[in-house]
Order: structure tokens, then C-alpha cells, then sequence
């Protein structure tokens, strides 16, 4: 893109006369990457009974994989310092992967959300462009950016080689997700950025780097934090509260429970409290609740949270970290805004990880179901009380029992409309091994090789969404494909859901489809608790908001509505994307100001067509102008 110096000095010097935004605008194409969000904002998510649809009532399915690093102390996805980020998830896309669950720390969150963001570990991703610009050879000739050095270059500052702070690369990821049509939630994976991380038992309790002890306040602060900054990027379709709570009954208040009561680690009340204020600041979320490791059964009249164990007739029933739901059967998760927005998320695995005594025979899907599963967790699905995300599911493919235990949790979570994401993408976890294999690569994008477990994905691919016939992938995003191969949801639902349809319930055409109309648009989710004397009956109702913007009054390039075109709408532009919440732009100004590529929503070239404008260069009868459009010498 082409920019001119004299607009870029005159804006810079307008909002410096105004206001206290930053005046650097040395890369405007890297800001208008990393902020850009999805542009209609319409693939929020809602749950009714067991399942999850669009808003259009289409039913969806999340099927998709792990990426970790962003808990660990280099704060970005592990193997970015081996491979392109744009080679990686497109490769993700291909494959079919719609949903990539991020976890993350509350120390990480807490950083960005106290403005002081921890910057990328350079033990943690390879990034360059080397040259950062354009430079004379010396005779007479020119080397191109990055002619020697384009390897996440995104991730770096103008100077071709400092790695930026890990908030903006949250944002780079995010946009990276959209550009592929993958969506993306994210994982409260511990309190304190930790490698090992997960073995700690509460969301509450640690202290970070600085010192700064970790309470349930901060965790709910964080999230909620996050929830508002992204409420309107559907990239972003939920959170994970707490990945794992667990702990072992004996241990008392340092254990994680289920109950009924306000005790700190309650683990319900906690992820009650939680989702209702996320929910306040983001109703269109999905809150995703994992389980936690031991319920106290009731064996003998007495006995409470913390008794001693006793070898026969315990008190205690136990799971897997982050798996046992019985509580939720006495004490449900019901934020006061409903609970549209609500999916268990069990984690399970198989013998390699532990020899559970469930797997002592020769087990079925019938003997896991009677022995573990459905008094653990599959009953929330089995009996339509709420949907179903198998968090964490995978494993090293041994030929054996492991391998056996994935095909029938595979097979029962495609039977059941169950939606997951694999444990992992990565090579490096020491207990399950991941999908990918070894990663390599030069210093361009383009040149990563990853190589693939391919036995262990064909197993998991069978649980992929996708059609019955052709094999194509589906995404969750209306208007883009998932990978180059895929389908974007609309294309779906218009195009194969009557006719092959998909492996969804093992098998299932779907003839009402309703495709989501492109252009800009959102939707509400409202949730009716009717009360009466025998049960209580929920009612979910998902509509488009209405746009009540009368168009007659649009103005191309008028954003604050004054009735002209000037440097002040501009700034006003620059200002909104800086600083969102103390200068917030009216719905019809959000209309006016978008004059580039009409439709993408507020960017920084909006900015710097009114720029154009307001030296001539641009007659203001030609806005707004399309995404081809030349920028003038």
C-alpha cells in the first residue's frame, strides 16, 4: 500500500493537537493486520438443548485441536520457532480443522490488561523480515523487503527483527484465524505462566513473575476484560474458565468441588459468578465449564469435603482432572442470563495417560459408558440438558488398548453430535504426543515443512465435520472457506446439506437450511426461565438485530457527522481504533467512515482515504472507494 508523507505528518499532527493517542505511524499495514476483526459479526453460537446452532437455527459442530504455548513462559503457540505461522494454519485449515482451543494463563491476561504486556520469548518464535524496507543494492538496483528474511513477519516491529508483545500477537493469531476460516476459543490453563502449569489445582492461589498473587477476583477481572475487548470479533466464539480444576477430597479448601455452596473452591459457584459477568459484557460467548476430579458421593450419612478417604465404601468418586460432572445433576450451571451460552467441557483419556481401573477388561463403548462416562459426563448429553465439548481427547496410537480406547470415543462422540478438540496439535507433549510429527523450515514463508502423524490423524480425522460424500470440511464462519479446500458454513446449508449432508450423528441431510445473509449483521440470544409448580421450562429464541440506521442520511467520509469531510473525521477513525472505549463511534458514523473497501468495518485505511480526501487527491464523490483501489503517487 502507498502512502503519502505529507498525510501521514498531517494526521499525526491533528491527533497530537487533540488528543493523547499515539502519533506513530510508521506501520499502518501491520496495525490494520493485527486489528482487523471479523467483518459481519455474525457466527455467534448458541446452545439449545444438546446442541449448538448458527443464528439461523443451523445446527453446527466443533471439531477441532489444541495448540499450546501461549501458558507457557514464551507467551506464542509452541513451534512458531520452527515454522510460518500463514504456512501452519493454512495446513490446519486443509485439514479440517474448524475450532483451535488456545490455552493460556491469567498472568499473560493480566499483563495486557494492566498495560504492561509481556513481550514474545525469543526462545518462543523465529521471526524476521530482513530488510525491513526497500534498499539500494549500491549499483544502481534495489533489494526487496524481506528479500533475505520473511519468516513471521508479522510478529516483528518495523526494525525487521524485535518481537513484538504478546498482546498484538494475540491479535495477529486472531486475524490468522479468520484469514484460513478457522475459529478460535481460548483456555485458562493456570493462574501463573507455567510450562507445567496445569498440574496446579485452582484458578486461584499462585503468584506471577512480579510477585502479584493471583485471587478468584483477578481471574474473573482478566476474563471478563478480554470478553469486552473482543466482544465484537466472532473469531473469538468463547472461553474455557479454567482448564482442569482438580484436587483430591482429603485436601480440603486446596481442592476443586462441585457444590452448592459460596465456599472460594466451589468450583460451580466460581464458574457461575464467572460466566454471568463474561456473559454481561458478551452475551453472544460460549462458556465452556470442564469438570472437576472428585465428587463427594455421600457413601455414609456425615460425610463432608475434606473427610479422610477410607479404603472401602469411599466417600469419593473420582475422574479424570477436569472430567467429573456429578455434581452438575444437584447443582447445574445456571448464570442468571440463561444458560444458552453454557457447554460442559469433560476432558478424557485413555490407558497411556493412566491406567484407570475402567480400562481393567476387556471394555466396550458399553462397559465405558456403565463404568465411567455416562454417571460422569455423558449423561448432559444423552439427556439434553446442555452441549458437550470433549476439551482435551487423544493419545500415543500404540496399536493397542490406547488406540482402541480413542477409535470408541471417536466413534461415540460422531454418533452423538459431541464436539471436541484434539490434545494436540503440538510434538511436545510428553504424556499424548501430537498431531504434528517435526516442523522445519527456512527464513521465507512458504517454506515450512510439517510433517504429520498421519496414522493418529486419519484416526481422528473420521470426527472432523465434514460432507458424506466429497469429504469437504466445514467451517463455522458463514462467507470464508475453511482452507483452501473447505466450506464456509453458508456454503454448506446451501449447497450440500439437502443432498450428501454430513457425518454429523454418523449421517445426517439436513433439507431447512438456512444460509446467513452476508451482509453486516449480528444477533441476540434471549433466554425465558417460565416457572412452574412441577418444573422449570427454558425457551432459547436466536433473531438478527435489526439495523436502524436510516441510509438516506449516510454521508461517505462524514464519521463524526458534521456534515463535512475533513481531517477531524480522520482522527476521529484513528482515535476509535487506539482508544475504543472513551471515543466510541455512533452507528450511522461507523457507516459513514467506512469509505475503503465498503463493508470490512472501521480500519486505518478508512483513515487514510479521508486523508486523501482532504489534500484532493481524492474527490469526495468517488467514496467510497473499493479494496482494488490505487492509492495515488
Amino acid at each position: 500500500m502507498k502512502k503519502l508523507k505529507i498525510t501521514t505528518a498531517l494526521l499525526s499532527a491533528a491527533i497530537l493537537a487533540v488528543s493523547a493517542v499515539p502519533a506513530s505511524f510508521t506501520s499502518v499495514e501491520n496495525s490494520v493486520t493485527a486489528n482487523a476483526v471479523d467483518d459481519n459479526n455474525d457466527d455467534w453460537l448458541h446452545a439449545e438443548g444438546s446442541r449448538l446452532y448458527d443464528m439461523n437455527g443451523n445446527e453446527v459442530w466443533l471439531t477441532g485441536a489444541n495448540w499450546f504455548g501461549m501458558n507457557c513462559i514464551e507467551y506464542s503457540p509452541h513451534y512458531l520457532y520452527a515454522g510460518d505461522i500463514d504456512d501452519m494454519l493454512q495446513e490446519v485449515a486443509d485439514r479440517g480443522i474448524n475450532v483451535i482451543r488456545f490455552p493460556i494463563s491469567t498472568e499473560l491476561i493480566l499483563s495486557w490488561m494492566n498495560g504492561t504486556p509481556y513481550q514474545i520469548s525469543a526462545g518462543g518464535m523465529q521471526a524476521v523480515y530482513n530488510p525491513p524496507v526497500d534498499q539500494d543494492d549500491g549499483n544502481g538496483g534495489v533489494i526487496k523487503a524481506g528479500t533475505y528474511g520473511n519468516l513471521n513477519k508479522d510478529f516483528v516491529e518495523a526494525d525487521g527483527k524485535t518481537l513484538i508483545t504478546s498482546d498484538r500477537g494475540f491479535d495477529v493469531i486472531l486475524n490468522k484465524c479468520k484469514k484460513y476460516g478457522i475459529k478460535a476459543f481460548i483456555d485458562i490453563h493456570s493462574p501463573h505462566a507455567d510450562n507445567s502449569g496445569h498440574n496446579y489445582n485452582l484458578w486461584y492461589g499462585k503468584e506471577t513473575a512480579d510477585g502479584t498473587m493471583i485471587t478468584t477476583e483477578i481471574w474473573q477481572d482478566t476474563l471478563v476484560w478480554l470478553a469486552d475487548k473482543y466482544k465484537d470479533n466472532d473469531t473469538l466464539i468463547g472461553y474455557d474458565l479454567k482448564n482442569e480444576p482438580h484436587g483430591k477430597g482429603p485436601e480440603g479448601v486446596n481442592a476443586a468441588k462441585w457444590d452448592g455452596s459460596t465456599d472460594e473452591n466451589n468450583w460451580a459457584y466460581a464458574a457461575t459468578n464467572c460466566a454471568e459477568a463474561i456473559l454481561d459484557v458478551n452475551p453472544h460467548a460460549l462458556i465452556f465449564i470442564e469438570g472437576v476430579e472428585q465428587s463427594l458421593s455421600g457413601a455414609m450419612p456425615g460425610d463432608y469435603w475434606g473427610i479422610a478417604d477410607r479404603r472401602d465404601n469411599s466417600p469419593y468418586i473420582g475422574a479424570w482432572w477436569g472430567g467429573n460432572f456429578r455434581g452438575a445433576r444437584e447443582y447445574p450451571i445456571e448464570p442468571k442470563q440463561g444458560t444458552s451460552q453454557i457447554v460442559y467441557s469433560p476432558h478424557d483419556y485413555g490407558p497411556s495417560v493412566y491406567a484407570q481401573e475402567w480400562f481393567n477388561k476387556d471394555f466396550t463403548t458399553q462397559t465405558l459408558l456403565d463404568d465411567y462416562w455416562y454417571d460422569t459426563w455423558a449423561y448432559i448429553n444423552a439427556e439434553d440438558i446442555a452441549p458437550e465439548l470433549i476439551g482435551e481427547w487423544g493419545g500415543h496410537m500404540d496399536g493397542a488398548e490406547n488406540q482402541k480406547w480413542m477409535e470408541l470415543l471417536r466413534d461415540y462422540m460422531i454418533d452423538n453430535h459431541i464436539n471436541h478438540t484434539f490434545w494436540c496439535l503440538n510434538t511436545n507433549s510428553g504424556d499424548t504426543g501430537g498431531l504434528w510429527a517435526n516442523i522445519s523450515c527456512g527464513q521465507q514463508a512458504g517454506s515450512t515443512q510439517i510433517t504429520w502423524e498421519e496414522e493418529k490423524y486419519a484416526l481422528m480425522e473420521k470426527a472432523l465435520w465434514q460432507t458424506q460424500e466429497t469429504g469437504k470440511y466445514i467451517g463455522l464462519d458463514h462467507q470464508k472457506a475453511l482452507g483452501n479446500n473447505g466450506l464456509s458454513l453458508n456454503e454448506y446449508y446451501t449447497s450440500y446439506a439437502s443432498t450428501e449432508g454430513s457425518n454429523l450423528d454418523g449421517g445426517t441431510i439436513v433439507k431447512d437450511g438456512k444460509p446467513v445473509d452476508s451482509s453486516p449483521s449480528d444477533s441476540t440470544t434471549t433466554t425465558t426461565t417460565t416457572k412452574t409448580p412441577d418444573a422449570d421450562t427454558t425457551t432459547t429464541t436466536t433473531a438478527p438485530v435489526q439495523n436502524t440506521t436510516d441510509n438516506s442520511k449516510t454521508k461517505f467520509g462524514d464519521t463524526n457527522e458534521d456534515g463535512t469531510v475533513n481531517i477531524s473525521d480522520a482522527v476521529l477513525i484513528m482515535q476509535s481504533i487506539a482508544n475504543p472505549d472513551e471515543f466510541n463511534l455512533s452507528e450511522q458514523g461507523r457507516i459513514n467512515g467506512d469509505v475503503y473497501n465498503n463493508g470490512d468495518g472501521i480500519t486505518n485505511n478508512d483513515a487514510l482515504i479521508i486523508q486523501y480526501v482532504e489534500i484532493k487527491s481524492i474527490n469526495e464523490s468517488a467514496l467510497p472507494v473499493a479494496k482494488d483501489f490505487v492509492f495515488p503517487d
